[in-house]
């Protein structure tokens, strides 16, 4: 193609640059422009693809109707059906009136869909129908639509890798990348880095009548060896701060360096070897957090499955539980299971002996228990939770009421021995 074209172009759309890459992406928009195929740009942040949906437009048939340019990331993943195909009225709430989306609106024209890989499963497959019958639906009504509408796409996104993932519809990026155009990022174009230095400070210059800055041919070198992760937004606003910020008008290193962030070099997205010392591991915690959890899930269902057992176990099993009440189980907080000591010389042991429905159980040392029915008949817990209450009844005693120090005897605290209090109405 004649370079007076991609010149032409330049000075129409404010392009700046020398690049090689640059000026095939525009020598590719201005050919396939005519051609009414769908296109699909990429490229890094910043880089300035969405001057070539408008390149395309301007110099395609279309060039009379209508352009909308819609940001496909910007836009909820609940409300984006109704934007690109429109609704009825009533179709869902808040919708008070019938709206056209912007496929209608397009009609006939060029709709760019910027970052385009955002978009929701959903609303993909609405897109491939239109992109393969140009019919569509709207939201909430059943009449097919048709529209004549060229898309134009753009992404930041490694498409491969998202339909290797799922996230984005194989069929679709085939129909979206008829024609795909590449625009280099700002480290791969070389020296057009300091161009757009120079065009970025004149402007600024001349919009605030202030003395443009300039920089030094050290500094310029510097400036096209740094990596600009942001590319030429970043560097737009570089120029615009030191406008308004630097002391000096003529810019050196050292002036650069205070201005140019530090290189990164942690991209990558898992992080290889074990950390430094003094970093702060956020993931290190979480699997922590993960472990203790999953090991107290253990512990809690093993609790449960033990009670489980002794409740139901038979009577024999039951006798045996209770036969030292110096190891009490209580269940805590947290819900681990303490086991607390009450002086085996306050308490009797039950005789480890078959108990006869009509004859109470005798302690080993002869001596009644605390159990003693008004009858004087000795009955011994039939449950856990009869233990249990004995044992807080008997410390409470003990400790003339003192819940402190009855806590501290049976190994649990404060804050439990109260909840059990009140569960089995010891006020």
């Amino acid at each position: 193609m004649d370079n007076s074209a991609v010149q032409r172009v330049k000075q129409r759309y404010g392009i700046v640059g020398n690049c090689e890459a640059l000026n095939r992406a525009i020598e590719i928009a201005l050919k396939i422009a005519p051609v009414d195929l769908s296109v699909l740009v990429v490229g890094e942040n910043g880089v300035g693809k969405e001057s070539f949906p408008r390149i395309i437009h301007d110099h395609s048939l279309r060039k009379n109707k209508k352009y909308f340019a819609v940001n496909c990331g910007a836009i909820p993943e609940g409300t984006i059906d109704s934007e690109l195909f429109g609704h009825e009225k009533g179709a869902f709430t808040g919708a008070v009136d019938q709206r056209e989306g912007y496929f209608a609106a397009a009609n006939g024209g060029t709709l760019f869909l910027d970052e385009v890989g955002e978009l929701p499963l959903q609303t993909q497959a609405r897109l491939l129908r239109v992109l393969e019958t140009g019919e569509y639906i709207r939201v909430g009504s059943s009449e097919v639509r048709k529209t004549d509408v060229r898309i134009v796409a753009a992404t930041n996104v490694n498409m491969e890798k998202a339909i290797a993932e799922g996230k984005f519809r194989e069929d679709l990026y085939y129909r979206l990348n008829t024609v795909s155009i590449a625009v280099p990022a700002l480290r791969e174009r070389g020296d057009d880095a300091a161009l757009l230095f120079r065009k970025f400070a004149l402007d600024m210059s001349e919009k605030y009548k202030m003395p443009a800055v300039r920089l030094t041919p050290e500094a310029q070198r510097m400036l096209v060896s740094y990596s600009w992760p942001g590319n030429v937004r970043q560097l737009k606003n570089l120029a615009e701060n030191m406008s308004v910020t630097a002391e000096e008008r003529e810019i050196t290193p050292e002036v650069l360096s205070r201005y140019l962030p530090s290189e990164s070099h942690s991209k990558q997205i898992v992080m290889v070897g074990e950390p430094a010392k003094d970093t702060h591991s956020f993931e290190a915690e979480r699997e922590i957090l993960y472990q203790i959890l999953f090991d107290l899930r253990r512990e809690v269902n093993e609790l449960k499955r033990y009670v489980s057992e002794q409740r139901n176990g038979s009577d024999h099993a039951a006798a045996d539980c209770v036969a030292k009440p110096n190891s009490l189980i209580l269940e805590d907080q947290d819900h681990t299971v303490k086991f607390a000591e009450d002086g085996a010389q306050d308490l009797a042991y039950w005789e480890a002996e078959e108990v006869k429905d009509d004859e109470p159980a005798k302690p080993a040392d002869g001596n009644v228990p605390a159990a003693e029915t008004d009858t004087g008949k000795a009955k011994m817990p039939q449950s856990l939770d009869d233990l249990e209450r004995d044992m807080i009844k008997r410390a409470l005693d003990m400790s003339n009421g003192r819940r402190k120090v009855a806590a501290d005897q049976l190994g649990i605290s404060e804050r439990t021995l109260y909840r059990k209090i009140k569960e089995y109405g010891l006020e």
